[in-house]
């Protein structure tokens, strides 16, 4: 049994595999093509985030049965191809988590205090003391946006620095909050009420370019922003006019939208503050990322545990064929259903009607669970740590059972409720594999769950379609599907349109003006 380390990690890792009987090569640097052709001898893979795992290196992965990321992020694993070809994909959650919120805090402290800036002036052989006129941090206020295991740190060292913490989170409650000395308040109220916002949040249509001209007008003069969570979140152009007409103080970041940032405008202006994707980059973080994963392939490779695993639940091996599918279609129908449900969830219940009561439900409900909390969590969330991550935020799950699928043989829907509002969703399995959505609410559909797709109430009157296709047109935006779905003739109506690529935030605004248009989701599978 062989495994290949394509990235550099601790060697502590490496003697964890060697310990265990593992036969390691470590390899790092290999380019695509020499990845491609040694990786056939492998049964496990570990990376990093320099190490692309694409679906042409998958498919030439003819043992392969694990990919470990030692780290959090896989935006550099095509995951979808590793599923269908049955290799598990593991990352490390959670190390990195206290580095992270360490640097934020570094940031924080940075930015109000401008240390760098005095630190590069005494180096350069002046003595600037009035220049560098800083603020507190004792009782400012401190907006953070995404409350997950950093964003939580985060305001654990910033409440002991006696700063008023507020927060937004869509699967905050309130009961939470409170429990934690935090405010909950809504991203408008981030923007209004704070001195300065930091994001821990992940990259994803609703995310991107979240700090823009439009949300920084509404912050206070003088607000200082740090992001040490993903690029693209800013808008760096706005951010950028808006440090140089003074409206914001000062800026930190960790991450940008390319990396490196070459020729970005930021990096002139005296107030901003860089680092090189720094968050994850210590010795202890290093070695608690490279020995959790070493850990976690020896489970799997010569135990057959599988833990972290963001593709796979743990199922007897005799099981996967026949769960599979409905895994599949049960992640779907809750990363659809997180997308479109709007507010911090208090339940979700998980029905199995016909032939899906009769399978081992618990795997495919924690995976219904998984892919509601994906949206949002993205990497922090995998089918370990679902049900907890689901409990801690105040979210009930619950399970069903009926024989009756109504026309189907087979059905799984999810009902997801807080207070008085509630969505409902169905889902079926094509030829017993490929996933369907069949129900949204009270409107019948038939939904092919994947890639990029703009979910839309209108006014069913003639035109609508004709508009919506020519507006995406216009901006070279193919159409790849099209589904529709109607309470009765005139009545209310739901399209949903499948794209080849992820539409702008100026595009979602064109269509919600078009007429007949109710509401526009993008939604991204």
């Amino acid at each position: 049994m062989k495994v290949l380390v394509s990235d550099n990690i601790s060697p502590k890792g490496v003697k964890i595999l060697q310990k265990a009987g593992i036969e390691v090569d470590v390899k790092t640097g290999l380019k695509p093509e020499e990845l491609k052709a040694c990786i056939g001898d492998y049964s496990g893979l570990i990376i990093r985030s320099a190490t692309k795992v694409t679906a042409e290196i998958i498919d030439a992965a003819v043992n392969l049965k694990v990919i470990g990321r030692a780290g959090s992020g896989l935006d550099n694993v095509d995951s979808n191809a590793a599923s269908k070809k049955g290799v598990v994909v593991m990352n490390t959650p959670g190390g990195n988590t206290i580095t992270t919120a360490e640097h934020t805090i570094a940031m924080l402290f940075s930015v109000a205090r401008l240390i760098p800036q005095a630190t590069a002036s005494m180096k350069a052989g002046k003595w600037e003391k009035k220049k560098f006129m800083g603020v507190e941090l004792f009782n400012k206020t401190l907006g953070i946006i995404g409350l997950g295991n950093i964003g939580g740190e985060v305001s654990k060292r910033a409440r002991a620095l006696e700063m008023n913490v507020i927060a937004y989170d869509p699967f905050l409650s309130e009961e939470q909050a409170n429990a934690s000395g935090i405010k909950k308040v809504s991203l408008d109220e981030i923007f209004e009420g704070s001195d300065f916002i930091t994001i821990h949040a992940p990259l994803t249509p609703e995310t991107k370019g979240i700090i823009n001209a439009g949300t920084i007008g509404r912050m206070k003069e003088g607000v200082r922003i740090i992001n040490c969570a993903r690029g693209g979140i800013i808008n760096e152009q706005d951010l950028y006019d808006a440090m140089k007409n003074g409206k914001v103080a000062g800026a930190a970041l960790d991450v940008f939208e390319k990396e490196p940032p070459v020729d970005n405008p930021l990096l002139e202006v005296e107030n901003f503050i860089c680092t090189p994707h720094l968050g994850a980059s210590t010795g202890e973080a290093q070695e608690n990322v490279a020995t959790a994963v070493a850990e976690q392939l020896v489970d799997y490779l010569v135990r057959g545990t599988i833990r972290n695993a963001v593709n796979f639940p743990s199922i007897p091996s005799d099981q996967v064929h026949r769960l599979q599918p409905y895994i599949n279609l049960a992640e779907k129908l809750g990363g659809f259903s997180s997308q479109v449900f709007e507010g911090g969830a208090t339940e979700i219940t998980v029905e199995f009607r016909g032939e899906a009561s009769e399978i081992n439900t618990a795997p495919v409900t924690i995976a219904a669970v998984k892919g509601f909390l994906t949206p949002i969590l993205l990497e922090t969330v995998n089918f370990v740590n679902a049900p907890y991550i689901a409990k801690e935020r105040g979210i009930e799950v619950k399970e069903t059972r009926s024989a009756d699928a109504g026309d189907y043989q087979s059905m799984i829907a999810l009902r997801i409720k807080a207070g008085d509002k509630e969505i409902y969703l169905a889902g079926t399995l094509f030829s017993k594999k490929d996933p369907r959505i069949v129900l949204i609410n009270d409107f019948k559909v038939e939904i092919i769950p994947e890639g990029e797709l703009l979910l839309m109430y209108n006014n069913d009157k003639p035109g609508v379609i004709g508009n919506i296709g020519a507006l995406l047109g216009e901006n070279n935006i193919n159409i790849a599907r099209m589904h529709f779905g109607r309470e009765m003739a005139g009545g209310k109506a739901i399209s949903v349109v499948s794209i080849d690529v992820t539409p702008d935030a100026e595009i979602i605004r064109r269509i919600r003006e078009l007429p007949n248009i109710l509401s526009v989701k993008q939604i991204s599978l």
